[in-house]
């Protein structure tokens, strides 16, 4: 400590017993505390009385706990951190509000998600009249010739339908249109787009996509997966400066529903450039993180065809570039999707009897690459809807474990929807990570069951508790801007399963209890990517990233459907509201 400072105390104190008896205690006390530097081994934030679901098996419970430089440094019972109070040490009086760790959404596309709440919102859409009424009413806010983008729609509402180019030729006479459907496989595009694109009825199918026509060989504007390269290719690039306000823009409101981290597979998908993710990852990113913008944590996945270019930032920089970024391995899909009847399935689908789904990738060049990819140590995560895809990514993931030797790899399967009998039972004999969107059963229990037939649907589709008995790791998560980011409702479906409309729940012998969707949402989560050591757990040494509940007790919490997020907590800093 500075002698200088010990003197002028010392001259203090003499002066104040023996001159100034009188002198007021209190402020004396103050004053002396100013001029003596709080200690190291104190707590900058002590958060109290409150109940702190910890994520953490071995100390499930705490009414508080201790931070200091954005990590826990305590938790336990308020007497137990009075020795880490000092001076400058704030408290936060939760007044028994329940706490849970900062939620990770274990399968987004951020900046698609807001670049899309900038654009034509079609989500929850049903009727074919408000689909023209909203791209209208772009077009009268848009400069002629310029792209009119959007997306979100969902024909199952609107009675199954299949959007087509006459829909909204009318109102579109001067603007190419691209409106992606709610699962981001397919897109319509109208005819001004497709003459641009030169997509006519002698555009032959390229691999791993379709291009829908009306009987007479016409193309009707809807393109399926790899397809969507057509119009996907003449679209501008969306410049720097709009995915960095689409990154924080996303951000911001994933504070709002609680998520503090997110795994982003960025912006490519079949048929798009995998470019994309490398100039987000530079341009937006690398400039946010350096700039002091980032506001939650990112692990980021590249498309697995760029395996050597991500194994080698690693190699020289690490898996940890900060606190706000890591970086998580690399992706690629198997299939497309159900509402696009390009999920790959053992058996056709019901309402289209030649149709088994779309092999998105040739499987020799997706083995080759998995095994490349892996063996340079990246974690790799495969796109996998149908259950005939599934089985095939299960049955590679084995043969590569096999070639490439033992080791802790946590092969990821996104989606896992429809399994076949048998099939949940290997997720957890192989290890595999099963990364699931419990909001996704909402939109597709009555397609699955028109698509699939009620047998199949009913004895294979988002089998959360057959997986979790199989002991796979399950993550949550929610495909944002396919869905809304929002843990709490993810959580409530899990539990619930009741789609839209539906008394019942929808294959109940699967539904989660609170305390199995919270650790899918939190720890499991953090597994899943290899980030267990930083985040998922409110527990000694972890980043103290957290959510305060509108829940005054555990059994509201528990019991209630009404539960919102009070504030929003990243590394013990207030960063929502």
């Amino acid at each position: 400590m500075n002698l200088s400072i010990v003197n002028l105390a010392s001259i203090a104190v003499f002066l104040s017993v023996f001159l100034f008896p009188s002198f007021n205690s209190t402020y004396w006390l103050k004053w002396r505390a100013s001029l003596i530097p709080s200690t190291k081994f104190g707590a900058d934030l002590i958060v109290k009385n409150g109940v702190i679901f910890t994520s953490d098996p071995s100390f499930p419970f705490a009414n508080s706990m201790a931070i200091r430089d954005g990590r826990i440094l305590r938790i336990g019972n308020y007497s137990s951190l009075q020795d880490l109070s000092g001076y400058g040490t704030k408290e936060l009086n939760l007044e028994g509000k329940v706490v849970v760790p900062g939620f990770i959404d274990s399968h987004v596309h951020l900046i698609s998600a807001g670049l899309q709440m900038a654009r034509v919102q079609l989500k929850g859409v049903n009727r074919k009249d408000e689909v023209v009424r909203r791209v209208k009413e772009s077009v009268l806010n848009a400069k002629r010739g310029s792209w009119i983008l959007g997306g979100g729609w969902n024909n199952d509402l609107w009675g199954g339908e299949l959007p087509m180019a006459s829909w909204i030729d009318e109102v579109t006479p001067d603007n190419p249109v691209w409106l992606t459907r709610m699962d981001g496989h397919m897109g319509l595009a109208n005819s001004v787009a497709l003459k641009l694109a030169g997509v006519t009825n002698l555009t032959k199918d390229p691999n791993g996509g379709k291009i829908m026509q009306t009987a007479d060989g016409e193309p009707t504007g809807l393109l399926i997966d790899a397809a969507m390269e057509l119009i996907l290719s003449w679209i501008p690039e969306v410049s720097v400066d709009e995915r960095r306000e689409a990154m924080l823009r996303a951000s911001s409101f994933a504070l709002t529903r609680g998520v503090t981290t997110v795994v982003d597979v960025g912006r490519y998908f079949p048929g798009s450039s995998v470019e994309h993710s490398w100039q987000d990852f530079s341009d937006v990113y690398q400039w946010a993180d350096s700039s002091g913008k980032m506001k939650i944590r990112v692990c980021l996945f590249f498309p697995m065809g760029t395996w050597s270019r991500l194994h080698g930032v690693v190699h020289r920089a690490g898996r940890a570039l900060s606190n706000w970024i890591y970086l998580g391995g690399v992706k690629a899909f198997a299939d497309g999707s159900l509402g696009s009847n390009s999920a790959l399935f053992h058996e056709p689908y019901f309402d289209d009897p030649h149709n088994y789904g779309l092999q998105v990738l040739e499987f020799k060049s997706l083995f080759n690459m998995t095994i490349a990819s892996d063996m340079s140590g990246l974690q790799v995560a495969i796109h996998a809807i149908g259950d005939k895809a599934n089985d095939l990514i299960l049955d590679m993931y084995e043969s590569v474990a096999l070639k490439n030797g033992k080791r802790d790899r946590r092969f990821r399967i996104e989606h896992a929807q429809h399994l076949a009998p048998g099939t949940a039972d290997r997720f957890g004999q192989q290890g595999i990570v099963a990364s699931v969107q419990p909001d996704h059963l909402l939109d597709d229990a009555d397609a699955a069951i028109r698509k699939l037939g009620v047998d199949r649907a009913q004895k294979g589709s988002y089998l959360f508790r057959s997986l979790l008995s199989s002991n796979a790791l399950l993550a949550l998560g929610s495909d944002w801007p396919v869905t809304s980011t929002y843990p709490l409702h993810a959580i409530r479906t899990a539990m619930n399963r009741i789609p839209p409309g539906w008394d019942t729940a929808w294959i109940p012998s699967e539904r989660l209890s609170l305390n199995d969707a919270l650790i899918a949402h939190t720890i499991s989560a953090a597994w899943a990517c290899f980030l267990e050591n930083e985040i998922g757990s409110l527990s000694t040494g972890k980043l103290a990233d957290f959510v305060i509940l509108s829940s005054d007790s555990w059994d509201e919490f528990a019991t209630g459907g009404s539960t919102s997020v009070n504030a929003t907590y990243v590394g013990g800093i207030q960063a929502y509201p």
